[in-house]
């Protein structure tokens, strides 16, 4: 496994390059990339159908910074600095332990200060440059593609505390053993508390806008499923401890890869299973049995759902059908991933099942709910 790019540098090309890159995090940013990719082709080619409209705003020009716009670009820069130069100075630190080093109160005054002052200076010379004599309110057009770099962000910020609120309590027996630490840690993440946390955020966004929440969802569909696949990549690479149960049933096929049947996640990031033998450093770790690797099924199957909502977006005309079809082809997905998968389960009236289970049968019954009121009421939603 590569739990860094390190890692996989030296794999590939046999040379020790220290870098400060987790894999996971590598493929959570390119599964944002492909997201925005995938976004963007949507606004566009809605905002070209007329399904969606560019919007006017009327905002102020030609005032010089704030002192609130100073004082936020200071205290942005002074973080910034303050890691920084103290990650450049402590590298094999920085290196052995980011999140150690990026949570703690650790840094470098100095740094701080010079990129505190830095960009308090960008910041006042940039309105600087565009003053007025006298400040006047115009009209700007916001194309509704140009949201997606606040969708981005928000997404992302809501997202991970999502992810993390359902991942800790569906873990809830170690997160009341160490609440900062499961609070805090990059590691340890549910995608459905990513999505719908996420994904409330974009709709907010949208609204704000004048996109109505049926049209947000169609266009977000297709380029979910892409982020999903994306990022699961991340997760078998690095093994993070998603993976599947114990498989020591023969191969059905001898052609199959024996890492596409069953596989022990050497050097996981999870650091999990038995210590591997002359292994040096962090990730020394290897699963005892080889397990479902469940993370690049998922990869599959997802991209090939995505390429399924991809094919027939340009079909389907009436408004949430898209993202009804959506809900309903990841449910399943999820759900018998569910069966050959580890997780924590809970039980009622002496039904066992998990978190992501329970959860992918509520998105498969809320996507048919969806997909039958968007064909029952067609004629209503062309005005929608």
């Amino acid at each position: 496994m590569f739990p860094t790019v390190s890692h996989f540098l030296s794999y590939l090309f046999g040379i020790n390059l220290p870098l400060p890159f987790n894999t996971f995090g590598v493929f959570v940013a390119l599964a944002f990339v492909a997201a925005y990719w995938a976004f963007t082709k949507e606004f566009k080619r809605k905002e070209a159908l007329g399904v969606i409209h560019p919007i006017k705003k009327r905002v102020t020009v030609g005032k010089p910074a704030s002192a609130l716009e100073l004082i936020t670009n200071g205290i942005f820069g002074f973080i910034i600095g303050y890691k920084v130069l103290y990650a450049i100075l402590n590298y094999k630190v920085f290196v052995d332990d980011q999140q150690g080093v990026l949570l703690s109160a650790k840094g470098n005054m100095l740094g701080g200060l010079i990129l505190a002052a830095v960009f308090i200076y960008w910041a006042y010379k940039e309105k600087d440059a565009a003053k007025l004599p006298q400040p006047k309110e115009v009209d700007v057009v916001v194309h509704p593609y140009e949201l997606m770099s606040n969708m981005v962000v928000w997404a992302a910020i809501w997202g991970f505390l999502g992810a993390k609120i359902f991942d800790n309590l569906e873990h809830w027996d170690t997160f009341v053993q160490d609440p900062l630490g499961g609070l805090f840690a990059f590691t340890g993440l549910t995608f459905y508390g990513g999505l719908i946390c996420g994904g409330a955020a974009v709709l907010y966004i949208a609204r704000k806008n004048g996109i109505k929440p049926l049209h947000m969802l169609d266009i977000g569909g297709p380029g979910m499923m892409l982020a999903y696949s994306v990022g699961r990549i991340g997760c078998h690479l690095a093994g993070d401890g998603d993976w599947g149960i114990v498989n020591l049933h023969p191969k059905p096929f001898t052609w199959l890869p024996d890492w596409l049947w069953a596989y022990t996640y050497p050097n996981n990031v999870a650091r999990e299973g038995d210590p591997i033998a002359g292994c040096v450093g962090r990730y020394c770790n290897e699963l005892a049995n080889p397990v479902y690797p469940t993370p690049i099924y998922e990869v599959i199957v997802a991209f090939l759902i995505f390429l399924f909502l991809w094919k027939i977006r340009k079909q389907l005309k009436s408004p949430g059908m898209m993202f009804g079809i959506y809900l309903m082809l990841t449910g399943v997905e999820r759900f018998f991933i569910e069966l050959i998968r580890v997780n924590s389960k809970y039980v009622v009236a002496g039904v066992p099942f998990t978190q992501a289970e329970l959860i992918s049968s509520l998105l498969f019954i809320g996507g048919l709910a969806l997909v039958i009121y968007s064909n029952k009421n067609r004629e209503k939603l062309k005005s929608y």
